[in-house]
């Protein structure tokens, strides 16, 4: 073997004997913080998030680093496509302006956004519906029904109202889906002073922040899983949205958790 590779029986000898550099030591030192990371976070950190966690624990490297001993140890990042069936629009409901286009909150509780997706358990459909702080991506209310509707977007509302109480000018943005344009809903914003704003078509982006949460959700445990009762997935919402509020990380926020970024701002 030394002879096709050219090299002496000394030399592979001495190679064998000689103890790994320091490179390699802090790879593997490396490594196994990652991979520690990595499965706190259920499989769902890549490169860019575990960089931002390791710089959490004192630790700068590469974010190229991270990459390639992600591939050596055979770690890769889960991700699910989302499919989201179109709620439709309604000429009626133009009567709500769209009040968040080019605006950011820059303080928790100025504007919440909304927004329904559905999710499987045993072989039917659930629907959850979400609000969420623009400001923070904080999510301040949920529910989870076997009906969409007015029913199922008010108990979201009242889990935010009762979460965080929010003072009279608060613009609450959703789609023009009849769930949130009904008249229970509308009269239920206006008696609390707060401004209905309702998105319209070709500007997507007015609800990104409840379209990746509902992103980060399917694809860090509901993909792939199943549930067989309607409360095996509540309680998979409800674990999930702590984890969300205090533990993920958000690369729009500095690499900050929303409960921590909300401190922060306070």
């Amino acid at each position: 073997m030394c002879a096709l590779l050219g090299v002496t029986r000394a030399g592979y000898y001495a190679w064998r004997r000689r103890p790994p550099s320091t490179r390699t030591e802090q790879d593997q030192a490396l490594t196994k913080q990652i991979a520690t990371i990595f499965k706190a976070s259920g499989g769902t950190y890549g490169a860019p998030r575990l960089q931002g966690a390791l710089r959490r624990s004192g630790t700068n490297t590469s974010r190229r680093r991270i990459s390639r001993l992600m591939r050596a140890a055979g770690l890769r990042a889960r991700s699910a496509r989302i499919y989201r069936a179109n709620p439709g629009v309604h000429d009626f409901y133009a009567q709500h302006p769209n009040r968040v286009w080019k605006r950011r909150a820059r303080h928790p509780d100025r504007i919440w956004v909304a927004d329904i997706t559905y999710l499987p358990v045993g072989g039917r459909w659930r629907y959850l519906a979400v609000v969420i702080d623009q400001c923070s991506r904080r999510v301040v209310g949920w529910s989870l029904a076997a009906h969409r509707g007015t029913d199922l977007t008010r108990a979201a509302f009242h889990h935010a109202l009762r979460l965080r109480q929010p003072t009279k000018g608060l613009i609450f943005h959703s789609d023009r889906g009849s769930e949130y344009g009904g008249r229970r809903f509308v009269r239920r914003l206006k008696r609390l002073g707060l401004r209905q704003s309702m998105g319209r078509p070709g500007t997507p982006a007015d609800n990104a922040h409840a379209e990746s949460f509902f992103h980060s959700l399917k694809a860090d445990v509901v993909h792939g899983a199943e549930f067989a009762s309607d409360e095996s997935l509540r309680s998979c919402v409800r674990r999930y949205v702590r984890y969300y509020n205090h533990h993920r990380l958000h690369s729009s926020l500095g690499y900050r958790s929303p409960v921590e970024y909300e401190r922060q701002v306070a």
